[in-house]
């Protein structure tokens, strides 16, 4: 996808609007960049909470779940380095199916040791609100590059997008909707990759 066809996905999703830019605004932001890449929005410019409900599967919008109401205090992990620019490019983003059923615990030395970077919660909506097919049934994937820093370690929640059931406190008008929820740092999902890539600029 050109650069000018994933900024004008972004606008049309309606990123320029909770970022409180105008959508020339917008576009100026990414004027200079070049090459190829999934187009990222920095959380100093809209945080994931604020780009969830963008999200869209069908007719159904995004949502982040109750339990995680702190959705923005899940950070870059060490090894992340995210480029200091509002818009900026992810090279090489693959959503890591052959990683389903690992636990985030596992796959990070994994994905690191493969010389690629996990995708942090931000990026992870940033490429599905341009290629919301993406995100598909049993195949779906976490963001373990977002960790929620605590007094001693790492929270043990770990972000993740998947399809949303309809049951529990989603409730059935959020059936089939993108979720943005976690999982446990040590437990595995047979439908749940991790989504990572080669570099960013």
């Amino acid at each position: 996808m050109s650069m000018r066809a994933q900024v004008e996905r972004l606008v049309a999703a309606g990123v320029p609007d909770v970022a409180g830019v105008s959508a020339d605004e917008f576009r100026e932001l990414a004027a200079d960049l070049t090459g190829e890449g999934v187009l990222c929005v920095h959380p100093e410019l809209a945080g994931p909470s604020q780009l969830a409900p963008l999200l869209r599967r069908g007719d159904r919008p995004g949502f982040v779940v109750a339990d995680m109401d702190d959705l923005d205090a899940f950070d870059p992990i060490e090894s992340v380095v995210v480029p200091d620019r509002a818009l900026y490019l992810v090279h090489g983003v693959d959503r890591g199916d052959d990683l389903l059923g690992w636990t985030p615990d596992r796959a990070l030395p994994e994905i690191l040791a493969r010389g690629r970077s996990p995708l942090t919660i931000g990026e992870g909506i940033s490429w599905l609100l341009q290629a919301p097919e993406v995100l598909e049934p049993n195949r779906c994937f976490m963001c373990i590059g977002s960790r929620k820093r605590k007094a001693r370690g790492l929270d043990a929640r770990t972000p993740a997008i998947w399809i949303s059931r309809g049951t529990g406190r989603d409730g059935a008008d959020r059936r089939d909707a993108p979720k943005v929820g976690w999982c446990r740092a040590g437990n595995h999902h047979t439908w749940l990759g991790f989504a990572s890539a080669l570099s960013r600029s």
